[in-house]
């Protein structure tokens, strides 16, 4: 009966999970919708282990591979804080030392250091004061960290999905490559990156068209889409198969300017973009109700984890308010509990 129920659950998760991204992927009801379906698939296979757990101990060989990814999982599951401290503890000071010290940079290694405290200073702390307001701050902290995690893990996961393409021939008719900024004339590696990335799209649907967006920022000689254009000539791009959008000035511009640039509303339309940039611009095309997708661009490991962070930071500011009503829904049993303690 528990092994239906589970069945059911993991069809009902899979089928809204699969509806979402049919519809509509550039949301994080993506990453919920598919972090349920993981979670009813552990649970199905756990009980089917379970169900037949007789006939996998008369199997040695099975049994024994079973034990041992046993024994890794709960090492990997008990070792996972710790792992993802050091490796954004590392990866931000590799950051710093190849990028300089600025507070753009630093993310990485205050998101580590600020786990490292709560996992393991303020247990300390606070398991040795016998004050019960402590006890409510702790317990205040405890909810908006598992919160603000939960929504960072949610929002990697529908970052992830939205990276998923199974074939780059998407009988497009647009491509749009993001700016990010040149030094004089020349193109950043950064910017290099997503050029040569819609350059290999384009090759791969002969009918489409490459829309280079970007204006003139400050210290920039000449607009960033001459600048890609210029590179793309380089390559032997065509250029009858090229325009450049030169008035944006940031990712929400990028997006609004260039569509005027397309010749309907059905034009089937890919935006290229860092990869993790890629999930904030489908955010902000959606918000536009600009349907499109989003293919990514490399960049280097200890660069992505720091800008990863800083993309999420700005959803968090683009969705403050739901983010917010959220958190105070969940903080309610707290405020309750601050009153009651008042009231003695």
């Amino acid at each position: 009966m528990m092994l239906t129920i589970l069945l059911f659950l993991f069809l009902i998760s899979l089928c809204v999970f699969l509806s979402i991204m049919y519809r509509e992927p550039r949301t994080l009801w993506s990453g919920f919708s598919f972090f349920w379906v993981l979670l009813f698939l552990g649970l199905l296979i756990i009980g089917y282990l379970m169900k037949y757990s007789q006939w996998i101990v008369e199997h040695q060989g099975l049994y024994l591979a079973l034990i041992i990814l046993l024994i890794i999982a709960m090492i990997l599951l008990f070792m996972f804080p710790v792992l993802v401290i050091l490796t954004f503890f590392v990866e931000g000071i590799k950051l710093i030392r190849h990028e300089g010290f600025r507070f753009s940079n630093i993310l990485s290694l205050l998101f580590s250091i600020g786990l490292f405290v709560y996992l393991f200073g303020f247990p300390i702390f606070f398991g040795l004061q016998q004050n019960p307001y402590l006890t409510i701050l702790y317990g205040i902290v405890s909810t908006c960290v598992v919160y603000g995690l939960s929504v960072f893990t949610i929002f990697c996961f529908s970052a992830m999905l939205n990276l998923v393409h199974f074939t780059k021939r998407k009988n497009l008719d647009a491509i749009i490559v993001l700016g990010s900024g040149i030094l004089g004339k020349k193109i950043t590696p950064l910017l290099k990156g997503r050029v040569d990335a819609g350059i290999e799209l384009l090759k791969k649907n002969p009918k489409a068209i490459l829309i280079l967006s970007g204006g003139q920022g400050e210290g920039e000689e000449i607009p960033e889409s001459k600048a890609m254009y210029e590179y793309c000539l380089s390559k032997g791009v065509d250029p009858d198969r090229m325009i450049q959008e030169n008035r944006s000035k940031n990712t929400n511009e990028n997006l609004l300017f260039s569509r005027e640039l397309l010749s309907g509303q059905k034009d089937r339309v890919a935006i290229v973009t860092t990869r993790y940039h890629v999930f904030r611009a489908l955010e902000l095309a959606r918000l536009q109700n600009f349907r499109c997708i989003g293919f990514g661009s490399k960049t280097k490991w200890y660069f992505t984890l720091n800008a990863f962070l800083r993309e999420f930071i700005g959803y968090i500011a683009m969705t403050w308010k739901t983010q917010a009503i959220l958190l105070g829904i969940l903080l309610i049993p707290w405020f309750l509990t601050i009153l009651l303690t008042l009231r003695k």
